[in-house]
């Protein structure tokens, strides 16, 4: 599994984000491109500790069952529900919030394991440094493809 915290795997992260565009037609959901900028800046500030959430019921109840799944190779489902805290609905400024992304991405696969957060993911509770790099990078690279690149 890639991770952030590999020299390739964030080069390519970043490379993907470049080439992400305003107008890019997403493949499902809602979000435009400038609103998932934003909402995988504020899953970068969750990872990085700079923002703070709670993990939710129903993760501690049925993340022992899935958590294995959801950070191994297999992709994310399409239209999977997200935290409350993740969702952007409000407009936003396309090259503002690419930006902020790109910084939030490089600082975080920079800082490397010993640099995430030890709050525990909003779903999945308590990960590991390495765990956080691959789930990051699984998360990421899931919303770019929603956009086709």
């Amino acid at each position: 599994m890639t991770s952030l915290f590999e020299s390739r795997g964030l080069s390519e992260a970043l490379r993907r984000i470049e080439r992400l565009r305003a107008d890019s037609p997403r493949a499902w959901g809602t979000m435009s491109p400038a609103q998932m900028c934003a909402h995988c800046s504020i899953a970068s500030e969750l990872a990085l500790g700079d923002r703070r959430g709670r993990q939710a019921l129903l993760g501690k109840l049925l993340s022992p069952f899935v958590k294995s799944s959801m950070l191994g190779s297999k992709p994310f489902p399409r239209n999977s529900p997200t935290s409350p805290l993740l969702v952007v609905t409000d407009a936003r400024d396309f090259e503002v919030e690419r930006r902020r992304l790109v910084v939030l991405v490089t600082r975080f696969g920079k800082g490397g394991p010993s640099k995430t957060t030890r709050d525990p993911h909003l779903f999945f509770g308590r990960l590991s440094g390495e765990q956080w790099g691959a789930l990051m990078s699984k998360h990421l690279g899931h919303h770019l493809a929603q956009f086709g690149v």
